[in-house]
């Protein structure tokens, strides 16, 4: 039988995210716009509905009505409503309708998405750091970056969050339970102590994360479990890890499990260049449609980790996405969600200055810009600890810090540090009210381990 992506019901260019934890790690506590995460997670809930039961295993539904616009196949364009822009409860304006559901078979999708992009690989990923800036703490360590508390903590954390792993080896309960992005994180957070399949305490944990991820992996490189949690987050989140994997085993093992990385991880990378918008980003779904800065970031990540394990990413790519990035950015050094206006928050502020880093621009006025506004809103001093998506803040603010180096480093670690350890509990654990604990001890673990410099994409 076909597997078939159900094609919701989405505001076209009305940024309406599909509902769960896309809605909670992309929509990053901006308090002024809660009318539009209200309307949007309505419009998730009328998609759903609308496309009926969802259904199991990679594939599932996807809200992606932007394919009816590159189908080119009049039969199967669906209607559109036409709408007044900024309809549908205060929704950012852009948007001209409603688009009605219809369904493409999966093993169709590569036919109707555009070629991935050719040209000069970016052979020159990284790019050299300018020799009259202070160095990144990729390769000067400050001296007491780890201390005694921060091993315990990150011990005690890596336990717990071994016992949070599912049967299947996946990561994530409840509302997000067996999560595709959750388990990367999993992943990544138990790499970040140098455990791998094949070596260390853990090494079987992470080995049973990676066999689920690449489980979740299809033929058109499409990555995704709960396909209706916002599926190019979790690709991202899971490219990134095949990733790393890729570069931490040196791609010199032969083995089944190390093709199949290898080959899911390129099929991975084609899939993400191949649903880059006109702009330069990408959005929850894997079409070229709209863009939002946090799920190009993690898009971003994904191309640079693999570029770093040798894979040819297209250097025109690169240049689209830190285009699309720029035009995100306030004049107050913040970043917006979605062009072409809305206000700056600390946390996908710290995800557009770790983006233009990633990407390879370490100075000019939006770097510059980026971490001043991160030095003046993201500081524990200046920021509430409750702050929504604070675990999304923080990973992100860290590696952009730690890139940065010099004082923003000196300055912003030892105090984050402190707060970050405070906040685990007697269990060992780091919980994130939105999305649960195995995403906040992940997340708390890769950043308190980001000093150690075990993940290739933390190194030089």
């Amino acid at each position: 039988m076909k597997q078939r992506l159900l094609i919701g019901v989405m505001l076209a260019g009305a940024g309406v995210m599909a509902c769960g934890a896309a809605a909670q790690m992309g929509r990053d506590g901006a308090p002024a716009e809660p009318e539009v995460l209200a309307a949007e997670r309505a419009a998730a809930g009328a998609a759903a509905e609308a496309a009926g039961p969802m259904l199991p295993g990679p594939g599932g539904r996807i809200a992606a009505a932007a394919l009816a616009g590159v189908l080119g196949q009049e039969a199967q364009k669906p209607a559109v409503t036409d709408a007044p822009a900024g309809a549908a409860g205060g929704a950012p304006a852009g948007g001209s309708g409603v688009v009605a559901p219809m369904t493409v078979p999966l093993n169709q999708l590569d036919s109707v998405l555009p070629p991935a992009p050719g040209g000069p690989a970016a052979a020159d990923l990284p790019a050299p750091r300018p020799a009259n800036m202070a160095p990144s703490a990729q390769n000067k360590p400050m001296e007491g970056e780890m201390t005694p508390e921060l091993d315990e903590a990150v011990r005690r954390g890596l336990a717990a969050l071994v016992e949070m792993q599912n049967d299947d080896g996946s990561f994530g309960g409840g509302r997000f339970n067996r999560n595709v992005a959750i388990t990367a994180l999993g992943g990544l957070a138990l790499m970040a102590d140098g455990h791998l399949p094949g070596r260390g305490q853990y090494g079987p944990n992470v080995e049973r994360a990676l066999r689920n991820v690449l489980d979740m992996s299809t033929e058109i490189g499409l990555i995704t479990g709960d396909a209706g949690n916002g599926p190019m987050y979790g690709h991202g989140f899971a490219t990134l890890f095949l990733g790393e994997v890729h570069g931490m085993t040196g791609g010199d093992d032969d083995s089944p499990l190390a093709r199949r990385t290898h080959e899911a991880l390129i099929r991975a990378c084609r899939l993400i260049e191949r649903t880059q918008n006109e702009e330069g980003g990408w959005r929850y779904n894997p079409v070229p449609n709209d863009a939002d800065v946090s799920v190009t970031i993690t898009q971003i990540m994904a191309l640079r980790s693999a570029r770093n394990a040798g894979i040819e990413v297209p250097k025109a790519v690169i240049d689209k996405a830190v285009e699309y990035v720029k035009k995100c950015q306030n004049p107050d050094g913040g970043f917006m969600y979605q062009t072409p206006a809305g206000i700056s928050a600390w946390p996908r502020s710290a995800a557009g200055v770790a983006s233009l880093y990633y990407a390879g621009i370490y100075e000019g006025d939006a770097v510059t810009k980026g971490l001043g506004y991160l030095m003046r809103e993201a500081m524990p001093e200046n920021r509430a600890r409750s702050d929504t998506h604070y675990w999304y803040g923080m990973y992100y603010t860290s590696q952009s810090m730690y890139l940065a180096g010099g004082q923003s480093w000196e300055t912003f670690w030892p105090q984050s540090r402190r707060e970050m350890l405070r906040s685990q509990n007697a269990r060992g654990v780091w919980n994130d009210p939105g999305i649960g604990q195995a995403y906040g001890t992940s997340m708390a673990l890769i950043v308190l381990q980001m000093p150690k410099r075990y993940l290739p994409i933390f190194q030089k």
